[in-house]
């Protein structure tokens, strides 16, 4: 039942304009890591050399930086237009006149975005890197090249990442449930990024196990608290 309520919010919702917009973004993330990597777009006119802040001297850093911003982003986008927009057009009273728990129907709309951006972003890691990579074949990078891609580890830590980014956006879709507003779900994913993302001199989050560790449980709670008075939630 489930996996049905899933593919049927993915038709609802024209999945397809999605995956068009996925594949533009993920065109546009490699061209810019491409010049960011060997064209030399980050490098200081007068050394010559990479002049980046702390914590992003490696190629992956700029690369997991990139796709993570832009599919939080995507996330609380989507996760807006399927539910907080629905809220708002009507379209959640029809679907709560089915004899189908409204519980249930909130989670599998949950789940369609999850499953849709997590993929996505796992798809556009890959070829990023792949292509990356392979232009290392033949070019310098001004970063080092410090993944490898027939290592193990380097996929169950995509994994994990990808995850804990694409889980994040449950957080913006709490505040704007809250809020009533698609525009608040949507300057809370900004937020997060800059949050995730972001540095402060030499500062900086994004690679904080015990922050993130923290961060995907108030995620994993608010996404229940989503989904917990569904079934007595004014639609008003």
């Amino acid at each position: 039942m489930m996996l049905k309520l899933i593919i049927l919010e993915w038709k609802k919702n024209h999945i397809g304009k999605y995956v068009i917009k996925t594949i533009v973004l993920a065109a546009i993330i490699t061209l810019f890591i491409y010049a960011f990597a060997y064209m030399g777009i980050a490098n200081d006119p007068d050394t010559g050399v990479p002049d980046v802040a702390s914590g992003n001297e490696m190629i992956s850093s700029a690369i997991e930086m990139v796709t993570g911003m832009s599919f939080l982003i995507m996330g609380g986008v989507m996760l807006s237009s399927f539910i907080i927009s629905a809220y708002k057009n009507g379209t959640m009273s029809l679907m709560f006149s089915y004899p189908i728990k409204r519980q249930k129907i909130l989670a599998s709309q949950m789940l369609a975005v999850w499953i849709f951006d997590f993929a996505a972003l796992m798809l556009t890691k890959l070829f990023v890197y792949s292509c990356i990579l392979a232009c290392s074949r033949f070019m310098t990078s001004s970063f080092p090249i410090d993944f490898d891609m027939a290592a193990p580890g380097f996929y169950i830590q995509m994994l994990i990442r990808s995850a804990v980014t694409v889980t994040e956006a449950f957080i913006a879709l709490y505040i704007g449930l809250a809020m009533k507003s698609s525009k608040a779900a949507i300057v809370t994913s900004f937020l997060l990024v800059f949050l995730t993302q972001g540095n402060v001199g030499t500062f900086t989050l994004k690679d904080n196990a015990a922050f993130l560790s923290v961060l995907t449980i108030i995620s994993v709670a608010f996404a229940f608290l989503s989904v917990y008075k569904a079934e007595i939630k004014d639609l008003r």
